[in-house]
């Protein structure tokens, strides 16, 4: 409706214009005026008419945007004062069946305060838990137990092809099936779910204008993988250690690199990106940018958020913006790097809530911790951080002691013998085929801080 009004105005204020100058019938007036009255009436034209019009195209934008990406369903409510999203990041690449989610983080945010919390569950957990009112629980009563197949990143595709009619007037079967894995596994309720496409994720990215960050240590844009020698080839380029302002290429590179590293390093800095991208797009750069931001949602979201709770979601995420992010991983370094494949879901869902009560007003205000200090839980369990913390131990008077903020650590950028590290010292390695030595140099490159 305000894009027929806008342009309903666009196009009144046009003939106004034109009717003035039909009144004052400019072969009437002096010929050094005729120039300066007409030009007049021109700029005034276009800077009436032309902005009331552009608006109306923005407008129009927008809501083709909101229209192709979010759902027409209804709202959702808050569970336990909470709002919960599973965030994933597909891959539909064209040696692959499918997209296949090889990220997966759950966005918890506070109904009231915006405060806001990340899990990260790794793309080969095994034995996923799906919840009891889900179609696949009767395939699956026990668990995705099916062996080294059964990772939970591979349920969106499984379901997609298999067990689609399982899910009827669902708009995409496997992304509901994954958010209900997911809940199961974590025992808490997801309400809704967001997959971006990682073959357009560059393109959000460059529409942003980039993103910075602060690397500790160097990360490759690995190249192809030598199935003879189970090896990476040449990297097609490195993104160094220190504060960085990467494009979508290299920030795609960024979250997906996990060669010499493994893949908890490659989701420290998936979490990364995500905050930088949450923290980096404000108000100014959204408007600077609105067209080319709008037009690339379109082609990487996908989402079944409701779109008339946009408005609501917008507000929470202004209260978020500014305060840190608790995260959680479901491995290293909060957890046993076997505990993918042999997971204690008692503890798991425990250091879920944990984690969640730290994240609410009233959690925060009762154990009277700062947003950027780690909570340390009750004897025997493990502890739950601020986003780039360090483990901590309740020290013997009982009180919590104080931790780095997420952005307090030194970037890898000398060997130990305190030669600078360069792509030429990183690539005269490589072809020497000291992958170890590579190894050591980059490994701290789970590393990073959004800025």
């Amino acid at each position: 409706m305000i894009v027929v009004v806008l342009v309903a105005l666009a196009v009144g204020w046009a003939l106004l214009f034109i009717n003035t100058l039909r009144l004052i019938r400019p072969v009437l007036l002096a010929p050094r005026a005729r120039p300066a009255v007409v030009i007049a009436l021109v700029l005034a034209l276009v800077a009436g008419s032309g902005s009331l019009g552009y608006a109306a195209y923005l407008l129009n934008v927008s809501r083709n945007a909101i229209g192709s990406i979010f759902s027409s369903g209804p709202a959702i409510d808050p569970v336990d004062g909470r709002y919960n999203f599973l965030m994933m990041g597909g891959d539909a690449g064209e040696d692959r069946t499918g997209r296949r989610p090889d990220s997966l983080s759950v966005l918890s945010v506070d109904a009231e305060t915006g405060q806001t919390a990340i899990i990260s569950v790794p793309r080969n957990f095994q034995n996923a838990q799906f919840t009891e009112d889900s179609p696949m629980r009767a395939i699956y009563p026990d668990g995705y137990d099916c062996g080294d197949e059964c990772l939970i990143n591979a349920i969106n595709t499984e379901v997609t092809n298999e067990y689609a009619d399982l899910y009827p007037g669902v708009a995409d079967p496997g992304a509901q099936a994954t958010m209900e894995a997911v809940s199961g596994t974590l025992g808490m309720t997801i309400q809704a779910y967001v997959l971006v496409d990682m073959e357009g994720f560059a393109t959000l990215i460059d529409a942003m204008g980039g993103i910075r960050i602060k690397a500790g240590g160097w990360v490759p844009m690995s190249g192809y993988f030598d199935d003879y020698s189970q090896t990476h080839g040449m990297p097609l380029g490195w993104i160094p250690a220190g504060e960085q302002t990467l494009d979508g290429n290299q920030a795609l590179w960024y979250g997906r690199s996990r060669e010499y590293v493994d893949d908890y390093a490659r989701i420290q800095r998936q979490q990364c990106v995500q905050q930088a991208m949450l923290k980096q797009l404000d108000p100014a750069t959204l408007l600077a940018k609105f067209e080319d931001i709008a037009k690339a949602g379109t082609q990487v979201v996908e989402s079944n958020i409701s779109a008339s709770q946009l408005g609501s979601f917008l507000d929470l995420a202004i209260k978020a913006k500014g305060q840190d992010v608790k995260r959680l991983t479901i491995g290293p370094p909060d957890f046993d790097a076997s505990f993918s494949t042999v997971p204690n879901f008692d503890e798991l869902h425990e250091r879920v809530d944990q984690l969640l009560a730290s994240a609410s007003a009233q959690g925060a205000q009762s154990a009277g911790v700062a947003d950027d200090v780690m909570v340390v839980p009750a004897a025997g369990a493990g502890p739950v951080q601020a986003a780039g913390t360090l483990p901590a131990t309740i020290a013997a008077g009982g009180s919590l002691p104080q931790q780095p903020t997420p952005s307090d650590f030194t970037p890898v950028t000398t060997t130990p013998d305190g030669e600078p590290i360069t792509e030429e010292l990183l690539t005269q390695l490589k072809r020497a085929g000291n992958e170890e030595a590579i190894r050591q140099l980059v490994a701290t490159n789970g590393q990073c801080a959004a800025l």
